[in-house]
């Protein structure tokens, strides 16, 4: 979508419209299914074959013994090749893995032959990639899964809103990388807490604070552009910093407490205090944010990632009655008296519950339209991010009708044109 198709005017009610979903649902029933979606084999591709992609092609191959492993994508040959090795090493998958040489797609128009050849798309490069992608499988009409982010910036954020458009309109499943609505323990709890279990919802908290992630150095060989692409986590443009590619999980839980319903603005602190190495790229090491919904309630977050230091991962609900405790499926009351929790001995694998719902739902001619969640949990993280980055306010609309953009266009990538951005100064320069 480019600047001049974009209506400044846009609002809430605007954007619902178009996306089209409704707040509480992710499945709907549509027209029955086609004769080769309820028998034929499904021909799954993958386009991002890190270890996040290679995971969700195992369990899109568990998911249906009808899919068969048909083509993969990415950057880098070393990449697709070592992914192809592990799948092949999966014994209960390993007979359902067709992929010949012609089908290993590399460089960075690789995703334009995965989609061609594949009925099924998973999307797993980094995130900046994430809305020219998504576009292609929505214009192809292919079912997908994808992963979170969807976006770095507000331009990518209506790209990947057109897309989720059109594929209503072709009534191409879209399942969402935000795992945590499929797993079983967080819809019970979520459940009892939109029940009134907590009696009205007074604050939300929620906290990712973790150790340092991999790096893979730097090679000589390498061009800035694959140096990178290869370290993908530390550079705004692929990854929207970690608020967005990590922290996006607990500001999703956070929306999923609030009943889908998106807060109207934040502010924020964050910087690099652990992290401050060259190689670590232009993102910060640690956030913490404010964010208030239009009723007055407010959500307080916190994510950072520092090596030595002590790690949390937690989602609180307080209510007028008592607490829910998301990550832990505890309810407790006033007096700290546990009044529920989750001990079902059900398997409860929320990577494969995703899959899972994608291809029975393929099957069934039923359609799953994970956008609306999948969008404004995406824009939280961008205005918690521009926050900290700007030190002002930032609001739901403006991440939505913001021109600020981070990702290039892929023909300045092709041309070596990387962006290399300092870090982020509160106070100076534009981020919103």
């Amino acid at each position: 979508m480019t600047k001049q198709h974009i209506d400044r005017t846009v609002d809430r009610r605007t954007f619902l419209q178009v996306s089209g979903v409704a707040a509480a649902a992710a499945l709907s029933s549509v027209h029955g299914a086609t004769a080769q979606e309820s028998a034929a084999p499904l021909k799954v591709g993958l386009i991002g074959c890190g270890g996040r992609g290679t995971g969700a092609l195992r369990n899109a191959l568990l998911a249906d013994e009808g899919t068969v492993c048909w083509a993969l994508g990415d950057a880098f040959e070393d990449m697709a090749r070592e992914c192809l090795k592990n799948i092949r090493k999966e014994r209960k998958v390993a007979d359902r893995v067709n992929v010949e040489d012609s089908r290993i797609f590399t460089g960075l128009d690789a995703y334009k032959g995965v989609i061609e050849s594949c009925d099924v798309v998973i999307l797993a490069t980094p995130p900046g990639f994430r809305p020219l992608h998504l576009t292609a499988v929505a214009e192809a009409g292919k079912h997908c899964f994808c992963e979170k982010p969807v976006a770095v910036d507000g331009p990518g954020i209506r790209t990947v809103l057109e897309a989720c458009r059109i594929m209503k309109e072709k009534k191409a499943n879209l399942v969402s990388g935000l795992c945590y609505r499929y797993e079983k323990k967080k819809q019970e709890i979520l459940r009892r807490i939109h029940e009134g279990a907590v009696g009205e919802i007074t604050a939300v908290e929620c906290v990712y604070n973790t150790s340092g992630l991999w790096h893979k150095g730097r090679k000589p060989e390498w061009s800035e552009l694959d140096y990178q692409l290869r370290n993908w986590l530390y550079f705004d443009w692929l990854s929207g910093d970690h608020i967005t590619e990590q922290h996006i999980h607990s500001l999703d839980k956070m929306l999923w407490i609030m009943g889908n319903k998106p807060p109207v603005k934040a502010w924020a602190s964050g910087g690099r205090t652990v992290r401050t190495d060259e190689k670590y790229g232009n993102i910060y090491d640690h956030f913490n944010t404010v964010f208030e919904w239009e009723n007055g309630v407010k959500g307080f977050s916190s994510c950072r990632q520092w090596e030595n230091a002590t790690t949390a991962v937690y989602d609180n609900a307080y209510g007028t009655t008592g607490v829910a405790r998301v990550q832990e499926h505890i309810i407790q009351d006033r007096q700290g008296n546990v009044t529920w929790k989750w001990d079902s001995p059900e398997p409860d694998d929320m990577y494969q519950n995703e899959l899972d719902a994608l291809f029975a739902a393929i099957r069934a001619g039923q359609h799953i339209d994970n956008s609306q969640y999948m969008i404004d949990s995406n824009i939280m993280a961008i205005m918690g991010r521009a926050a900290a980055y700007s030190g002002q306010v930032v609001t739901y609309q403006q991440v939505l009708e913001s021109e600020v953009a981070l990702f290039p266009s892929l023909d300045d990538l092709k041309a070596g044109r990387v962006p290399i951005r300092p870090v982020p100064v509160p106070g100076k320069g534009q981020y919103i």
